[in-house]
């Protein structure tokens, strides 16, 4: 794997496949669409604010308009931001809202509809779509996640499982994407990061510095046997004595 896509800790977009719904392209084609949202719901407000007006006179639109705004009712509220009332077009908008820019697995959208009170209903409706025109695609943030992480943080299959249980993938999707990992290309990510720290440790005794060059390893998702081997490895080829370091530490 050459490509390497660096994702911060609430990650940014991978790169990808337009259709897949991720990267600059499927970011673009969200902000079209709540643009488009926008739009008529701008049309609306339009149309509604000049019926008003021809139909109970300026000072009557006044009145209305400040009643409204003195409710403080949630509807209210969200009618000002011109947030549609259906519950489906609701869905749709955040939706729309949170995957530009940032993909988005389908129980991350899932939470934040229920955060919004969205009826259960509304949301699978709007999830399911989005499913089927590929703007939420789990197996697709699954692989870049995996990708980005492994290559941008060094983190090892482990990590990776536990952070994509985390954010709600299936398990079988989470197998899938972690197998494009294979021992050997995580052994050698493990020294590129030993090889790294390796100097920040000099002039420290042996023993603490394996501890401190494992310990970086375990906390990356790295088993022990294999921290330890490679620390060991690193360890000698600075001359240092590994006599007793088979013990796991």
């Amino acid at each position: 794997m050459t490509r390497r896509t660096e994702w911060p800790d609430s990650p940014a977009e991978p790169g990808g496949d337009a259709g897949s719904g991720y990267g600059p392209d499927a970011s673009a084609a969200a902000r079209g669409a709540a643009a488009d949202d926008a739009g008529v719901r701008s049309g609306r407000r339009s149309r509604e604010g000049a019926g008003a007006g021809s139909g109970f006179g300026e000072g009557a639109g006044r009145r209305a308009r400040s009643g409204t705004r003195s409710s403080g009712s949630p509807s209210s509220s969200r009618a000002e931001k011109g947030e549609p009332r259906d519950p489906v077009e609701q869905a749709r908008s955040i939706c729309l809202r949170l995957l530009t820019g940032t993909p988005r697995t389908r129980k991350q959208l899932a939470d934040a509809l229920r955060k919004r009170e969205i009826p259960d209903e509304a949301a699978e409706e709007v999830l399911a779509r989005f499913e089927d025109v590929g703007l939420i695609d789990d197996a697709a943030f699954a692989g870049a996640w995996v990708e980005s992480r492994h290559h941008g943080r060094g983190l090892a299959r482990r990590a990776l499982v536990r952070e994509l249980r985390t954010k709600g993938v299936d398990s079988a999707v989470i197998d899938e994407a972690v197998g494009q990992l294979d021992s050997d290309q995580e052994e050698e990510t493990a020294r590129e990061l030993v090889a790294r720290k390796l100097r920040s440790t000099r002039g420290l005794d042996r023993d603490k510095r394996l501890r401190r060059l494992a310990g970086m390893l375990a906390r990356k998702g790295y088993g022990e046997g294999m921290a330890l081997r490679v620390v060991r490895q690193a360890l000698e080829e600075e001359g240092e004595d590994t006599e007793g370091l088979d013990e796991p530490f």
